[in-house]
């Protein structure tokens, strides 16, 4: 028995969809895919030994420490490393 037209228009929709789905990431978003996702860059982190620290600080200081890390080689994480080494040395 032939199918209505609704119906082979729809198959042919899920057959699209279903390709558009497991053709992969377009060129242009390859550099966030290329990122560790978050439980990757979690156990990086453990592996070299670095433990997260959060604390609260005033928004002048802040602002000063990321004003300081965008020159800083190792970004806002090395310049408080090197600052509280200095700092309780």
């Amino acid at each position: 028995m032939p199918s209505k037209k609704f119906e082979l228009v729809r198959q042919l929709e899920s057959k699209l969809d279903n390709q558009r789905k497991a053709s992969g990431v377009p060129g242009r978003f390859a550099e966030a895919a290329a990122l560790p996702d978050r439980k990757a860059q979690r156990k990086a982190d453990a592996a070299a030994g670095l433990v997260p620290f959060a604390c609260k600080l005033p928004a002048p200081l802040a602002q000063q420490l990321r004003d300081r890390a965008a020159s800083h080689d190792g970004g806002i994480n090395g310049l408080v490393a090197d600052l509280l080494t200095r700092g309780l040395a």
